[in-house]
C-alpha cells in the first residue's frame, strides 16, 4: 500500500511539472534549427572573427542568443558565478 501511494504522488509531481509549459517558444527552436542547418552547410560564422563554427554546442548558443535579440522565450543565460558557485558547493558536500 505504501509503495503505491509514493508511486502515485510521483506521477502527480511529473505531471504539474509538465502542465507548466515549455522553456523555449517554437520560435526559438526553430532559430536554432535555422542556424543548425546553416553550421552543417558550412555557412555560420561567429560573431567577430568571422570564423566558421564546427561546434554543434556553439551552433546551438548562436541560435538562443539570436532567439533572445528577438524577444523569443527563452531562458536567461548561465552566467560563469553561478556555474563557478555550483562547483564550490559540489566541492564542499
Amino acid at each position: 500500500m505504501a509503495a503505491t501511494k509514493k508511486a502515485t504522488k510521483k506521477s502527480a509531481k511529473k505531471a504539474a511539472k509538465k502542465s507548466t509549459g515549455s522553456k523555449y517558444s517554437p520560435k526559438a527552436s526553430s532559430s536554432v534549427e535555422r542556424e543548425m542547418k546553416a553550421m552543417k552547410k558550412g555557412k555560420l560564422k561567429s560573431g567577430r572573427s568571422g570564423k566558421k563554427v564546427t561546434s554543434r554546442k556553439q551552433a546551438i548558443a548562436i541560435g538562443l542568443s539570436e532567439a533572445r535579440k528577438a524577444g523569443a522565450k527563452v531562458p536567461a543565460k548561465k552566467t560563469a558565478s553561478k556555474k563557478a558557485a555550483r562547483k564550490k558547493a559540489a566541492k564542499k558536500s
